[in-house]
Parts: structure tokens; sequence; C-alpha cells
């Protein structure tokens, strides 16, 4: 029986079998690629901690990520939101700060910290996460091995506005946290601010974004809140 090609039911049952071939196929390569993208993503986030001990640069081969990683981080420790060490956590590099962030509790959330090493030298790297003007913002700190200096930080975000709050991102903007302490000097835990004016000649502060004001409260906030979860156990290592 020939085929009507003109017909309704033709025309409608061709395209349900193109959509069944094209979806196909999108699904064989999207399973194909999940490997991959799990891989790049993990090389991002290796580059970023290894970004702030000056390990590897902020826009470097990616690829190179791993073997630098497994070089310069010695130690994986996990903490919960009181500051004290979890033996029974999950690796720290496997656990999803911003994915906890979102969905989890502050009680309920893991805090990793790695220990890094470089040119014989001790660093305690943090990761964050907070909240932008626009959405999520994120990134990493290190401390020296006095666990007060900060030696490096990398920030980034999901939308934020670019020249604004975007801004963030931006080495002018990171540097100003090299060599600023989070102790003052009676010992007290005072994180770094993120000032609107006025932090020139500030041990515990930066500037701020002009005109991302919103995004600078959030840096601050993520970085007074995260770093505090750490301090008991820094005082301990201290004393």
């Amino acid at each position: 029986m020939a085929i009507n090609k003109d017909s309704n039911v033709f025309t409608f049952g061709f395209a349900i079998g193109m959509v069944v071939v094209v979806g196909t196929v999108l699904a064989v390569a999207a399973m194909g690629l999940k490997d991959r993208q799990k891989a790049n993503v993990q090389q991002e986030k290796m580059k970023n901690i290894l970004s702030t001990i000056g390990a590897m640069e902020a826009d470097g081969d990616r690829s190179k990520a791993k073997g630098l990683f497994d070089k310069h981080v010695v130690e994986q420790k996990v903490f919960n939101a009181n500051g004290e060490i979890m033996e029974d956590a999950p690796e720290a590099f496997k656990i999803d700060v911003r994915k906890e962030y979102k969905s989890l509790p502050e009680s309920e959330r893991h805090y990793p910290l790695y220990v890094c090493k470089k040119d014989g030298e001790k660093y305690f790297v943090i990761p964050m996460v907070g909240t932008g003007l626009w959405g999520p913002i994120w990134g990493y700190i290190a401390l020296k091995g006095d666990m007060e200096t900060i030696y490096g930080t990398s920030f980034d975000h999901k939308g934020e506005t670019p020249g604004l709050g975007a801004e963030i991102s931006q080495s002018s903007f990171q540097e100003q946290f090299e060599g600023k302490t989070i102790f003052n000097e009676e010992g007290k835990f005072v994180s770094v601010g993120v000032l609107k004016t006025g932090a020139e000649g500030d041990k515990h502060a930066v500037d701020g974004i002009t005109g991302g004001t919103i995004t600078s409260k959030g840096v601050d906030e993520m970085i007074y809140r995260t770093i505090g979860t750490y301090v008991p156990y820094f005082k301990t290592k201290k004393a």
C-alpha cells in the first residue's frame, strides 16, 4: 500500500520519529560526555585551590591541575559547624560546598580544609560560598602557616553585573587581601572586612567594589561566616 506523504498521519508520524531519533542521539551524547564534564569540573576546582597558593595561574592549563594538586595538597580535613574535625566525613574534595549551602541548614554542612605545601611553606586553603546581588558567589582563601595572614584568594560568581559585582573575580580586587590578617592584636577573630571606602592601611579590611555594594557585602559576610567556623581549630593549633 502506497504511503501518502501529504497526509497528516505521515507528517505527525515523521515528526514523532525524528523527535525519538534526535532525543536518543542527544541522550547518548550526554552520557558519553558526562565523565569528561565531571573531570573538567574537578580540574577547575583543583586549579582554583592551587591558584590561592601561587602553585598555578588562574588562567593556567587545566589539564595540569591533577598532578599539581597531588603534589601540593598534603592533607585534607573536614569540620562540622562547631569547628570540630569530623573523622567519619566524606573526603574533603568530594564535598560540594555550594550545593550544601543551598540545600542544607548551617548546622548540617561540611567544612573542608586543604593543607598545602609549596617551597617548604605550609598553607591552609578554605573554600567558601555566599550570596551576591543576583546569585551565588564563592571562592577560596589561603592562609599562611601562621593561620592568620592571608596569602592569596580566588573568588567567582554566577551572575553578577559586569563592571560592578562581577569585579570580585578580577585580580585587582583579590590582590587587596594579600597580607591582611584575620586576628587583631589581642588575638580576637575579626576577619577581613570589605568596606565601602577607607580600607587603605587597615590590616583587617579591603576596599569594596564601587557600585557593587550588595556583592561586596556578600563577600564580607561569606568570609566572616566561613572562616569563623575554623577559628577554634586555628587557635588550638597556634596554642
